[in-house]
């Protein structure tokens, strides 16, 4: 693990957390252990910015590694731990010194203040800390997301986190995992772990809400004499009718083919037709075109110059 976690992720020490948090996806996304299955390398330089960002990307640890306080492990630095021996505190913990702390009752409120939340052990013998908290990402393709599914999260120690992805969750939404951050110190509890979800586009399918959207192409004979046609929806192939006279755009819709979430109704898919015309025009459509041209009066302009 490198010393240095601005280092590691290739950003200054005064950059914006935004900064920060856009290097760590960028990188993540070459280097996660996905992609070079097998590639120790590749896994070692994924787990040390995964380690970086879990000090800097969190702007209350950022503060403390920046004044000293911890270390790029998230570890407390040693001398921290003898704070008491540079204070005025006399034997019963009080705090005498003169320097705009006399409102503290006892040494544990200064440690409180300066380590974030620590707490005196119920046998009064030294102090009980929170674990901290530890954030990843993990990229998931689409069906896994519309659909749900199980996932291991590889963690910077070569450990893995099982995580079950709900159905019907977005891209960038993040995921809470209690007790699974770094262990507490002097008996205190685990912090968390927050795993952000990143999900990938698909080749066929859009997505709006709980709704689903699919571009489907008819033929020439299908649009104008109207068709039943297999489409492709999230659960498996169903048959829908194509009416009469059907133009490229038109959307149909199947109810209740859209994403299914645990709570609440599932969403709608919505078909776009597209007509695409045969690759080689014969003669026989090119008769009925000119008889058509001949004979049929219809501008299919007429809504456009009625709109300028």
């Amino acid at each position: 693990m490198s010393d240095d976690p601005y280092k590691a992720l290739g950003v200054p020490k005064d950059a914006p957390q935004a900064d920060i948090k856009k290097a760590y996806r960028k990188l993540a996304k070459t280097l996660h252990p996905d992609l070079h299955p097998g590639d120790k390398a590749k896994d070692a330089e994924f787990r040390a910015i995964s380690a970086a960002y879990e000090i800097i990307g969190d702007a209350e640890k950022r503060k403390r590694f920046d004044a000293g306080e911890i270390d790029a492990s998230g570890q407390e630095r040693p001398e921290r731990q003898y704070y008491r021996q540079h204070t005025g505190a006399d034997p019963m913990g009080r705090y005498e010194s003169a320097e705009g702390y006399g409102d503290f009752e006892d040494v544990s409120d200064i440690f409180a203040d300066l380590f974030g939340g620590r707490r005196q052990s119920r046998g009064g013998q030294g102090f009980a800390a929170r674990g901290g908290d530890v954030r990843y990402r993990l990229d998931v393709d689409f069906m896994d997301a519309v659909r749900g599914a199980k996932r291991a999260v590889p963690l910077p120690d070569g450990s893995a986190i099982d995580l079950t992805i709900p159905v019907g969750i977005r891209d960038g939404q993040t995921l809470r995992l209690r007790g699974k951050g770094q262990p507490g110190m002097g008996g205190g509890p685990a912090g968390d772990a927050y795993v952000e979800i990143g999900v990938g586009a698909h080749p066929v399918f859009t997505r709006d809400g709980n709704d689903i959207e699919v571009e489907v192409p008819i033929g020439f004979d299908e649009a104008v004499l109207g068709a039943k046609i297999e489409v492709p929806t999230l659960s498996g192939k169903v048959s829908m009718s194509i009416p009469k006279g059907a133009s490229t755009g038109q959307r149909l819709r199947l109810k209740g083919k859209g994403i299914a979430p645990a709570k609440g109704a599932a969403g709608d898919q919505y078909v776009r037709l597209r007509v695409v015309m045969p690759r080689k025009i014969d003669t026989r459509m090119e008769q009925i075109a000119q008889d058509w041209r001949d004979n049929v009066s219809e501008d299919p302009r007429a809504d456009l110059w009625r709109a300028v």
